[in-house]
């Protein structure tokens, strides 16, 4: 993420943890090479939703509020309700410190991936972005929030 060009958005660091949770939360393969097998640096699913609505508080209303300050347009508000909405109805389901397998193992889990990598793609493209490069660490991420793009 350190290239997007996010410094046209008002508040570009809770785009960036949007981007980042989504990212994870749409990669099947980050899943199981990252969360499934316990790997450090990346967090747990349960950090993944807190990133995608501890600032934005997306959890009590739509994106569309944040249209123009932190989403681009109406398409990219509606796709991030979509994996909002699919994504909090499993973690209330297994609960928020349940292990990553509970919800990888979910029956609504693909579902929500699918939302999560259809918000992820969009986001990127709109930031100049490969949506198939792999996420980055939060140690990575602190580093890229406390400096402001160029």
């Amino acid at each position: 993420m350190g290239g997007m060009p996010l410094n046209d958005m008002p508040w570009w660091r809770w785009r960036s943890n949007v981007r980042s949770a989504l990212h994870m939360i749409g990669d099947p393969g980050f899943q199981r090479d990252v969360w499934q097998a316990g790997r450090d640096g990346y967090g747990d699913v349960t950090d993944a939703v807190y990133r995608l609505v501890e600032d934005t508080w997306l959890d009590n209303w739509s994106a569309e509020k944040y249209v123009g300050t932190i989403f681009r347009d109406s398409q990219e508000a509606a796709l991030v309700d979509v994996a909002v909405l699919r994504v909090l109805k499993i973690l209330h389901q297994v609960g928020a410190d349940a292990p990553a397998t509970a919800y990888l193992e979910h029956q609504a889990w693909p579902e929500a991936v699918q939302a999560a990598r259809e918000a992820h793609v969009r986001l990127a493209a709109a930031d100049e972005e490969d949506p198939d490069v792999p996420p980055k660490s939060l140690e990575v991420l602190a580093i890229f929030n406390r400096t402001v793009p160029t």
